[in-house]
């Protein structure tokens, strides 16, 4: 956080280092509607997998971010779609995801899985007094071939902790 402070903020974010992801995530809302001078109650953040993230190019707007584990299904990277688990793996690592700003009318809603972001395996929380729950985080919109329910029935999550 000192670097942030001294020289520039990261190119990448590890979203299971941040405490208050909701603030972090608010965050990147409100520099972009500031910047374009749009109520941010007319916002929402959009999701894009990044296919080569060691040649990844910083986005202008919004945050790359990292840190995310999966349960209940896979990346599929040949595919790039949400995919089934392999036989007696429990999580595995997600690819990096582009969190963006855009207008609520402009987030794509077709072909993906809203999948439930949360800080750890307990899949529960309670309402904290900032009016944000204390474990859900966000629904991240992944490309799937499958309708939601398949993604549903299976549990499938992406977790910010895992408890090991």
């Amino acid at each position: 956080m000192q670097e942030w402070l001294d020289t520039t903020i990261p190119e990448i974010f590890w979203i299971n280092k941040f405490f208050f992801v909701h603030g972090f995530l608010t965050g990147a809302k409100q520099n972009y509607a500031r910047e374009f001078k749009i109520p941010i109650d007319t916002m929402t953040i959009d999701f894009t997998v990044i296919k080569d993230a060691d040649n990844v190019e910083v986005p202008q707007h919004g945050v790359l971010i990292l840190g995310m584990n999966m349960e209940g299904f896979r990346w599929d990277h040949k595919a790039f779609i949400c995919g089934e688990s392999d036989p007696k793996v429990l999580f595995t690592s997600a690819p990096m995801v582009w969190f963006k700003p855009v207008k609520v009318v402009d987030k794509v809603t077709q072909g993906i899985y809203p999948c439930p972001l949360y800080l750890t395996l307990e899949r529960k929380g309670v309402l904290a007094t900032t009016g944000h729950s204390t474990n859900f985080v966000i629904y991240v919109s992944l490309p799937t071939d499958r309708p939601k329910s398949h993604w549903i029935k299976r549990g499938a999550a992406m977790i910010c902790a895992l408890s090991d």
